[in-house]
């Protein structure tokens, strides 16, 4: 048997500066550490889990002294939950090492020629601003690193929480959570007592059973609160008994439904979600439009931020009126209708088809009747046929999931050859690859970055494009 290596830990070591994905860094005889749990200034002791040549991987395992600029985390579950990574670290300081990560990633890893930086734009509230989560149902309660040095006997516990990063049969069982309204915990605590009362089986993702699996809560600024209890298989009677307790408990929900989910992997954009009780959607209002949210329809999950950044991507589009506009990943096409009031026509492609029927619906909700909206891959929808009916674009507006835009899609775009594109992206990584080649027709004219999630690594970027006329 191959024995194990001993953990290398590095003791003593000055965080020296900010690195990708919210990790900090130093140097050491010519080599990069980077690190999770630290920012620059803190002196920590840290355990490796990766060792190269020329770089290394590891997180903090001791804080011996903290950084000046160090803050005390508000969460009990910071340190063991991956979402709020940078709760430790002040604000304006968080917004500087967004900014820095957007320029690096475009200018020195993507080559690409910014000539115009706009300020990074924060985001107002920094707690609560969420609209969107997804808690999971498992077995097997992720234990933290006190625990397990207690030398008690560990035995599957359920917990409904996150899972527990980089391990994917294990979840961290969640008693508060500050990235939505406390109205969440609500939710998700009257789920666990019915739960615990009943005697129900949580989700076992490597045996494939058990019958709770993900419980996913939606609001909006309006007030209304969506939630859709996914289980394994029907049971009428557990169904029913859950959905009424919820009501009975949390009567701020507005639209309750579940989802029979049979399948190995989470995603329900392949089924079909059952109304028990309201309308099956919510509303939210951006400036003067109002939108439709369906369970399966993506919609930005910071409302207020939302407006920020697409007024920021209205400016950019620099309309006057005349112009035809493409929204590609229109999702309920919130931004293609956000812009609409300075367009002379806007078309919308999206290819999830309850997106699209909410973004009609949306439309005609707004009294909008020049835009149109389009279900399919925007490589088969937008063809030669499709522009002599529609007309080719003025302007193209792409905001793509975090993998990015295909290659084919980025050459279709470069077919179109539309005189501007305002690319607007949630990973600026692929965004600067993505740019890479859209760089055989067009150059950057300015960029800017916009906070949608603060307290995390994340960072949402807003570039305009135009053809080159030579």
């Amino acid at each position: 048997m191959k024995k194990r290596k001993k953990p290398l830990v590095l003791e003593n070591v000055l965080l020296t500066d900010y690195a990708a994905e919210g990790k900090a860094l130093f140097r050491q005889d010519g080599k990069v550490i980077f690190v999770s749990g630290g920012i620059p200034g803190d002196r920590v002791d840290i355990l490796l889990f990766k060792n190269k040549k020329d770089w290394a991987e590891g997180r903090v395992l001791n804080l011996l002294e903290p950084a000046p600029d160090r803050v005390e985390p508000f969460c009990v579950h910071f340190g063991t939950c991956g979402g709020c990574k940078w709760q430790m670290l002040p604000y304006e300081k968080q917004l500087a090492f967004k900014q820095q990560e957007a320029v690096d990633n475009l200018e020195r890893i993507g080559k690409i020629q910014v000539p115009k930086w706009l300020p990074i734009a924060g985001a107002s509230p920094i707690r609560h601003y969420r609209n969107k989560l997804e808690f999971t149902a498992c077995n097997r309660r992720y234990r933290t690193e006190a625990e397990i040095r207690t030398n008690q006997p560990i035995t599957a516990e359920n917990a409904l929480g996150f899972h527990a990063p980089r391990i994917f049969d294990k979840a961290i069982d969640i008693t508060e959570c500050h990235l939505m309204d406390p109205i969440n915990d609500r939710i998700r605590l009257a789920v666990r007592r019915f739960a615990e009362t009943h005697q129900v089986a949580y989700y076992d993702i490597k045996a494939h059973t058990g019958w709770l699996r993900n419980v996913i809560i939606r609001n909006s600024s309006l007030g209304e609160w969506m939630v859709n209890i996914c289980i394994h298989q029907e049971d009428q009677a557990l169904q029913k008994g859950l959905c009424d307790y919820l009501l009975a408990d949390v009567p701020a929900i507005t639209t309750l439904l579940f989802t029979i989910n049979p399948k190995w992997n989470d995603s329900i954009y392949d089924l079909n979600p059952v109304v028990f009780y309201g309308p099956g959607f919510i509303t939210e209002k951006l400036g003067q439009l109002e939108f439709i949210i369906s369970p399966k329809s993506f919609f930005q999950t910071n409302s207020r931020q939302a407006e920020t950044l697409y007024t920021i991507t209205r400016d950019f589009c620099q309309l006057t009126g005349d112009e035809i506009v493409y929204d590609l990943y229109c999702g309920t096409g919130s931004i293609g209708l956000f812009v609409s009031d300075r367009a002379k026509k806007v078309i919308g492609v999206d290819v999830v088809e309850d997106a699209i029927v909410d973004a009609k619906k949306n439309a005609v909700n707004n009294h909008i009747d020049h835009a149109h909206f389009f279900a399919g891959d925007v490589i088969k929808v937008c063809t030669d046929s499709f522009f002599e009916t529609h007309g080719k674009p003025d302007l193209i507006i792409t905001d793509p999931p975090r993998a990015g835009m295909h290659e084919t899609l980025v050459r279709k775009l470069l077919e179109m050859e539309a005189p501007r594109i305002v690319y607007v992206s949630c990973n600026t990584a692929t965004q600067a690859r993505d740019l890479q080649l859209l760089a055989e027709k067009y150059q950057v004219v300015k960029a800017q970055a916009v906070d949608m999630f603060p307290h995390t690594h994340h960072i949402e970027c807003v570039v305009l494009l135009e053809r080159n006329t030579d």
